[in-house]
């Protein structure tokens, strides 16, 4: 789960770490109080949206010389009228795709004085299962940019968890980054508690882009995307009450009302399987065709005939779906049950698209006598390899 920047910042507070005074708008009409709490001389003004790139995006319909999503004032009636001219338009970045997303939150906050822009980042790391720093001295670009043009400039290194965090990884950090003085001590103090919010608040990510020196030579926390453990949310009720449902693809919104694991892609195939490694076989299957996947479903090894309606409820929506290639392996989950579910679906939202369904296991024969005896104009595979090759003929023609 994500959230916004001006609640990350409200959780680095908590933490006692450096970040600027600033109040969140969401209605026009209140962005000049807004502003006036603050004390300026400079007010910067940041659309607040799930997605990077902000200040480099654009409006949609934008006026002819029109900033992006951050843009820095100089008085309480600029500010004002900068949220006010953002609210309710679409942003669109390099991470949100053409379609954009739709300014619904503003936060403006006071401006800093920038000497220095830094990166820094925590995050797991999948392959030792640790915590990760990430560092680097260019801040304020996209660090997948920094990796693949100068990497000599990233530093990366995981937290041993028997010893966590110490001293010396703050000290690591300040030296990759060039710090010296006083800056050493901060950065020590701000990696320790950076780990201890990133532990204790279940966090996946945590990014600060830019850490900035200050003209004044003080560390200071700019910007803050944060990113928490899905599976974690139940013990952390104050995390879970930052969600913004606005901000989450509608499909998936859905399907985790159901406990379905649903991830929308780009393609024509709409894929319902059980099992997170037959899902991933199974578009890479439909690939391996010369097709594309529309998504990741894992009605998993429980589903029942409600979360399988559902589950199809969901593939159906997306106007991008030009097939539906169904994939089962009954062993906990029953062929029946999830024939039971399409047939239902199926009557309920009715049928657009050419359907491919694959059973084996558990009540096979079963499952293949409902789908028959039901009229629906599905087409029967006998293995993987067969259902993706006819569900991209039945798609193509």
């Amino acid at each position: 789960m994500n959230i916004h920047e001006y609640q990350a910042k409200g959780l680095l507070r908590q933490y006692g770490l450096p970040v600027s005074d600033g109040r969140v708008v969401m209605r026009a009409e209140d962005a000049k109080n807004a502003a006036a709490e603050l004390d300026g001389p400079v007010w910067v003004v940041k659309a607040q949206i799930h997605a990077g790139g902000r200040g480099k995006g654009r409006f949609r319909e934008a006026e002819a010389g029109e900033k992006g999503g951050v843009r820095i004032t100089r008085s309480v009636g600029e500010a004002a009228a900068e949220a006010a001219r953002m609210l309710g338009r679409t942003l669109v970045t390099l991470q949100t795709g053409p379609a954009g997303r739709t300014v619904n939150r503003v936060y403006i906050e006071d401006g800093s004085d920038i000497e220095r822009e830094l990166y820094l980042a925590l995050l797991i790391d999948r392959r030792s299962g640790r915590i990760s720093f990430v560092a680097s001295t260019e801040g304020g670009m996209s660090i997948e940019d920094v990796a693949r043009e100068t990497p000599d400039r990233i530093l990366t290194f995981d937290v041993d968890p028997a010893t966590g965090i110490q001293p010396f990884h703050g000290r690591r950090i300040a030296f990759a980054l060039g710090l010296s003085g006083r800056q050493v001590r901060q950065c020590v103090d701000l990696a320790t508690r950076l780990y201890r919010l990133f532990v204790e608040r279940d966090a996946e990510l945590v990014e600060i882009n830019p850490l900035v020196v200050t003209r004044a030579g003080d560390l200071h926390l700019l910007d803050a995307k944060m990113g928490f453990d899905n599976n974690a949310l139940y013990r952390q009720p104050d995390i879970l009450a930052l969600r913004d449902e606005t901000e989450e693809d509608p499909k998936e919104l859905a399907a985790s009302k159901f406990d379905l694991n649903y991830i929308a892609l780009d393609g024509e195939i709409g894929c319902m399987v059980n099992g997170a490694g037959l899902a991933m076989a199974t578009m890479d299957i439909i690939k391996l065709e010369g097709a594309e996947p529309a998504n990741f479903l894992d009605v998993g090894g429980g589903a029942t005939k409600e979360k399988v309606t559902e589950a199809f409820k969901i593939i159906t929506s997306d106007p991008n779906v030009k097939g539906i290639l169904v994939n089962i392996f009954g062993g906990i989950m029953r062929c029946d049950i999830i024939a039971e579910g399409i047939v239902a679906a199926v009557k309920e939202v009715g049928l657009k698209v050419p359907l491919v369904v694959r059973l084996e296991g558990t009540n096979v024969e079963l499952g293949k006598k409902i789908i028959n005896d039901s009229g629906l104009n599905a087409i029967a595979a006998d293995d993987l390899s067969d259902a993706a090759r006819k569900i991209v003929r039945a798609v193509r023609g």
